[in-house]
């Protein structure tokens, strides 16, 4: 069982990273293939057993700097365990939306019997019309059988846990349940209110919640934790991006605003392209005045500020003059950034700048973790006196994210500016 004590909050994008949330690749990888990887939105299939070697060493890494690493699969057991868990997260998995009806009864019947960890497997991996053991199968299965790509799944996979940065938002001391863009990633945030709900590690802490609940259909409200970062000195760095709109955006604020948790939330307004999917696909923080830049997007961004007008909710956007790096600057007391600019163009492939080096995360200011082929920014990073954790990226990349995506701040200090 994990460490019980109840810390939590996120208070800025590079201060002492001190508990975060991974996702070890798994059974969801393993079933990716070239009929259904693009509706789950990954570009390459990946070396499954190679992806769940890099990322063993790159928890290593985060382990014996002294960060507590959690795990999605053994946090999911452990939830699993706790009494009414099990049956809250089945209600709503298991139900002929979604499994398709005459299979509702032999499916739950079925994952009733598993222990804990394996239902976490199928949880997380998804659950194939093979798997169903020939006892629990009704007529319905071949029609079920009849489907193909992710339809074929009475629970669809969910590769995308990976990413654990999405699913959820540390935003000071409270977080968000996002309303995640596409279809194929909606369940992780329900298996997340699971584990927040039940596990004992933050089913007995004080968690404030700013925002969202994947029992809610929120229409064209969606936010994805890649566009979130609580820079400090009071403001919140929201992308308004190809998965985060507008109308998450203006809720989150507000609710910050009543809360007194922020006091100004500035809105990167993005060009809506695959290679601006999230923000930190683009700009991330490698230090307190040092950040990493992928210039054709970022100096497309149109910058807004949202403050609060009252203490009731109501919420001002203010259309802001300057370039994007120089508001997000002053906004810290900064004169400047320097700026490390990662190479590539959207003309020769949009593909480059994952090549070149985006996407850093920070265990502490000035200590990054980076793919180690990214040897041109790396290089840079190094040249400005950063020190620079290099992780194999070959495999746990493909489906475009890097380090700041494959970790969820559970615990980050502040820092001063």
């Amino acid at each position: 069982m994990a460490n019980t004590t109840n810390n939590f909050g996120v208070y800025s994008e590079v201060g002492q990273l001190r508990r975060v949330l991974v996702c070890a690749p798994g059974l969801a990888h393993e079933r990716l293939t070239p009929s259904n990887s693009h509706d789950l939105l990954f570009d390459d299939l990946p070396w499954v057993e190679q992806a769940q070697r890099d990322h063993h060493e790159f928890v290593a890494e985060m382990t014996t700097r002294g960060i507590e690493v959690l795990e999605l699969h053994a946090l999911l057991a452990e939830t699993l365990a706790v009494p009414n868990a099990k049956d809250w997260l089945l209600d709503r998995k298991i139900t002929a939306n979604e499994v398709g009806l005459g299979l509702v009864a032999g499916t739950r019947a079925f994952l009733n019997t598993l222990d804990n960890q394996t239902l976490a497997d199928y949880l997380i991996g998804g659950l194939s019309t093979r798997d169903l053991p020939t006892d629990y199968r009704t007529d319905y299965i071949e029609l079920a059988r009849e489907s193909t790509g992710i339809n074929e799944y009475l629970m669809p996979p969910l590769p995308n846990t990976l990413y654990t940065r999405d699913t959820t938002c540390w935003i000071n001391n409270g977080m968000t349940y996002n309303a995640l863009y596409w279809p194929a990633r909606h369940d992780e945030t329900l298996l997340m209110k699971a584990i927040y709900s039940f596990h004992p590690l933050f089913a007995k802490a004080a968690i404030n919640t700013w925002w969202g609940d994947p029992d809610v259909n929120w229409g064209q409200a969606t936010l994805e934790g890649g566009d979130v970062m609580p820079i400090g000195n009071g403001t919140v760095l929201i992308g308004m991006s190809e998965r985060t709109s507008r109308q998450a955006i203006t809720q989150v604020a507000s609710s910050l605003f009543k809360a007194h948790a922020a006091s100004r939330v500035i809105v990167a307004g993005m060009p809506k392209l695959r290679a601006a999917m999230h923000l930190d696909t683009v700009f991330t923080f490698a230090d307190c005045d040092i950040v990493t830049v992928y210039p054709e997007i970022v100096d497309q961004i149109h910058t807004f500020s949202i403050y609060p007008e009252d203490d009731t909710g109501k919420v001002k956007v203010v259309k802001e003059k300057q370039p994007f790096l120089e508001v997000v600057a002053n906004a810290l007391k900064l004169k400047q950034f320097q700026v490390i600019e990662t190479p590539g163009s959207l003309a020769a492939s949009e593909r480059q700048q994952w090549d070149s080096g985006n996407n850093v995360v920070a265990l502490k200011p000035g200590v990054v973790m980076a793919y180690d082929r990214n040897t041109q920014i790396n290089g840079a990073l190094r040249d400005a006196g950063i020190e620079v954790v290099p992780i194999a990226g070959a495999e746990l990349g493909r489906g475009r994210g890097g380090g700041h995506c494959m970790t969820c701040p559970l615990l980050r200090d502040a820092v001063a500016y």
